[in-house]
Parts: structure tokens; sequence; C-alpha cells
């Protein structure tokens, strides 16, 4: 576990806030598919049945029936509204603070809930699988797709 932590702060520290330019990037390719909400959480829920079983409103619910109901488009439009939030905030350290509020509001829900680490981190693997299915990927979007993942991941894991 103490590993756990130093390794967290170092990340935290070398990690660097996106530039105005990496932001646009990650907008620029969030906007192409951010309104594909049920098919990015369909997507992330059958690569990953363990998150799934996670939301007590789907726990032993068949995902392909699930995926028309007003609950699922919810839960999807949540998600995805969460990210949007924390994209747009990127690029400005000036909109740390807000971001740090939004992340720790969710961070203290998932605590709640018993999310491991584990599987935020099954989320974020299926997360930029679709992405690198769905937009045009190149290595200049991978690299700030990471940095801006990997510092909001470090807030999300120093709460947990």
């Amino acid at each position: 576990m103490k590993f756990l932590v130093l390794a967290l702060c170092i990340v935290g520290a070398i990690a660097a806030p996106l530039s105005a330019d990496e932001a646009s990037l990650v907008r620029a390719s969030w906007n192409q598919v951010k309104h594909n909400e049920i098919d990015i959480l369909y997507y992330i829920f059958k690569a990953n049945p363990d998150i799934m079983a996670k939301s007590p409103q789907f726990v032993g619910k068949d995902l392909d029936s699930l995926k028309d109901t007003a609950a699922f488009a919810t839960h999807a439009g949540r998600i995805v509204g969460f990210m949007s939030q924390i994209i747009a905030l990127m690029g400005h350290e000036s909109n740390r603070p807000a971001m740090e509020t939004l992340i720790n509001e969710m961070a203290a829900s998932h605590k709640a809930r018993k999310i491991p680490q584990a599987q935020f981190n099954e989320f974020r693997a299926s997360l930029v699988s679709y992405l690198q299915s769905h937009v045009t990927w190149n290595d200049k979007l991978g690299a700030a797709w990471t940095q801006g993942l990997d510092n909001a991941f470090t807030m999300i894991f120093a709460k947990l």
C-alpha cells in the first residue's frame, strides 16, 4: 500500500497540465463521439462486465436488453456529461480547482460504492479503445489523451 501511495505521489508530481493545444486535440476528438453516450457505455460494459455489475440498477441484467432503456441512457448521459465537463476544463491551469471539485465528488460517490482502482483502469482502457476506433487516432492525439487521463486519474486515485 505504501508503494502505491508513493507511486501516485510521483505520478502526480510528474504529471503536467495539458497545454492549450493538447487540450484542443482532446476536445476535438471528444466532440466527435460525445453524442454517442449509449454506444460508449455499451462498449465499456461489454468489455468489462465487472464494471456493469457495480451499478445496482444493472446487476444481473442482460446488457443487450438494457441498451435501449431510459435507465441506461440516463447513466450513459451522466458518465459522458462528467467526461465532457472535465475535458472542457482541460488546458487552463486556472480551471484546476473546478476540475478537482468535480473529480472529488465523483471519487467520493465511487469510493462509497467500493469501486476499485482496477475498474477505473478498465474503464480508461475501454474508453481509449473506443476513441481509437471512432476518431482519427495518431501519436500526438494519443499522447494528449494519455496526459489528460493521467492527470485526472491521479486526482481520482488520491481520493479513493
